[in-house]
């Protein structure tokens, strides 16, 4: 509540309240030497299929990147639908990688547009479809 009342937004996504630490120390999500433990900032990306697959534990003093954790979720949704990686810096929209397991000759009949640098290192532009 105190969220949408600060900042006017209503959150969409569980936030744990965890006043005996029971869940911060379980997950190891205190930082060593911080004391306090009132803004553990730990954030977790379940997939449907319970398989954990992001941890990002930020300082007390530091503040989360909900641009960042918005783009891996974008990226991690990309890749488990296309034989892809996203590079670093991605943002939607932008190249992707071709896997190394695919030849060059199915990703080009795949994706059409494949860009070889290397033969491990093809890119394209991000599917759509």
């Amino acid at each position: 509540g105190d969220i949408k009342d600060v900042s006017g937004t209503e959150l969409n996504f569980p936030i744990i309240a965890d006043p005996d630490r029971k869940v911060s120390e379980l997950y190891d999500m205190i930082h060593p030497g911080e004391g306090d433990t009132s803004t553990v900032r730990a954030v977790f990306i379940i997939d449907p299929k319970n398989k954990v697959r992001l941890t990002l534990t930020y300082p007390k003093s530091v503040g989360r990147n909900f641009d960042e954790i918005v783009r891996v979720i974008d990226a991690l949704q990309l890749t488990d639908s296309y034989p892809i990686s996203t590079p670093v810096d991605w943002k939607p929209g932008a190249k992707v990688i071709v896997s190394p397991a695919m030849s060059t000759d199915d990703a080009k009949a795949r994706f059409g547009d494949v860009e070889e640098v290397k033969p491990y290192l093809r890119w394209t532009p991000q599917p759509t479809s």
